[in-house]
């Protein structure tokens, strides 16, 4: 069945370098689009939708996200507010919660977050592990997000789990062995985090390694807490993405300017945290190609709003609206090696997000508004 969006006031493609169209329509047939052009030549099509003059994006691409787990940590950002520092170390606190929550329950939960970021325009999310942390529960994990997503992450290296603290070469062999074993089946990447109090460079090389060797693509977390080998890692060994790159180097920049690899910034960590932000203008400045994400996780930031990080990127890290923009669709696709999402052109698939507004800048320049009026996933209204 093909449907035409029409009476569209601006449509941003992210497509070549004619990325906006004014008077525009779009015609979707199943999932892809067919056809894209002025209103007025549009083709027909068996049902209509009137976009009422709104703008019109590609829906967004949130390549990190942790979603399956259990718990709160809400007195843990309270405590954040008060003063105290952000270290990771309240990862193990969600671990304790999800390895006793049931597979309903974690379900149920990240159903919940997924259908929440949908609500707020966003088409494709990345699903990551890390909070079971052990082979059983990383392994289901993984089983509940592929239900969700095809973009799954094995994060078994999130941090050392409570029981192998003062083993943790114990516990990178049961990561690269029995656990990615296990874990591989539903994962199309693995990830490290690599940083202080987690895992250093050895230990990611060894981690990223082992998972290139089982058939998994790599991401790295790196440079989020202080400065460290991870970006030029993920550089080295092919990552698409090294996500936070909060505290950089020249040669940090430079690695990532003449490579492949996305750097994934991650806005609403900072605001929950209260850590600097990401120097974005920096990146993108030198040629780093930047993608936006939410980084929704249940200590540091607890958001599935992409709306709300394109407005942090604008007011905090140095990006024009629609730079931001772009890194939260083009971007995000580039990060997950996707060129079918983030971007409308005839042939991607039909992910479309109709804004009760005339322009894309109001994501920006009307932050925590209800701005999504209809999302198209797929082609089917949402």
């Amino acid at each position: 069945m093909s449907v035409l969006v029409t009476n569209i006031g601006e449509l941003t493609t992210q497509d070549g370098e004619v990325g906006t169209l004014h008077d525009a329509a779009v015609v979707v047939n199943g999932d892809r689009i067919a056809w894209i052009g002025p209103a007025a030549q549009a083709p027909a099509a068996d049902e209509r939708i009137d976009a009422g003059g709104r703008a019109v994006i590609p829906g967004f691409v949130d390549s990190h996200a942790h979603l399956v787990f259990a718990g709160d940590r809400a007195a843990e950002f309270a405590a954040r507010m008060a003063g105290e520092s952000y270290t990771g170390g309240g990862i193990r606190t969600t671990v304790a919660a999800t390895r006793a929550a049931s597979d309903d329950e974690l379900t149920a939960a990240a159903g919940r977050l997924v259908a929440e970021m949908r609500r707020q325009g966003t088409t494709t999310v990345e699903i990551k592990s890390g909070y079971g942390l052990n082979v059983d529960d990383e392994k289901r994990s993984l089983r509940i997000a592929r239900s969700l997503t095809p973009e799954t992450t094995f994060l078994g290296a999130h941090v050392v789990p409570a029981e192998y603290l003062d083993r943790p070469d114990e516990y990178v062999a049961l990561v690269t062995g029995p656990m990615l074993a296990a874990a591989a089946p539903y994962a199309r990447w693995i990830d490290v985090f690599c940083e202080r109090g987690a895992f250093d460079g050895d230990q990611t090389r060894a981690i990223l390694t082992a998972g290139a060797e089982a058939g998994l693509e790599l991401r790295v977390h790196t440079n989020q807490l202080t400065a460290g080998p991870g970006v030029q890692l993920a550089v080295e060994l092919g990552a698409a993405s090294a996500d936070h790159c909060t505290h950089l180097s020249d040669a940090d920049i430079d690695a990532l300017a003449a490579s492949d690899t996305v750097a994934t910034l991650l806005p609403g960590a900072e605001f929950s945290t209260r850590s600097p932000y990401p120097d974005a203008r920096r990146l993108v400045d030198a040629g780093v190609t930047v993608a936006l994400a939410t980084d929704c996780n249940p200590g540091s930031s607890y958001t599935s709003s992409m709306p709300f990080c394109v407005a942090l990127a604008v007011r905090e890290m140095g990006l024009a609206p629609a730079e931001a923009l772009w890194a939260a669709t083009a971007g995000g696709a580039r990060s997950l090696r996707r060129d079918d999402i983030g971007v409308l052109r005839p042939g991607a698939r039909a992910d479309l997000v109709l804004l009760d507004a005339p322009t894309f800048l109001h994501l920006a320049y009307r932050p925590g508004v209800p701005l999504i009026h209809t999302v198209l996933h797929n082609g089917v209204p949402q």
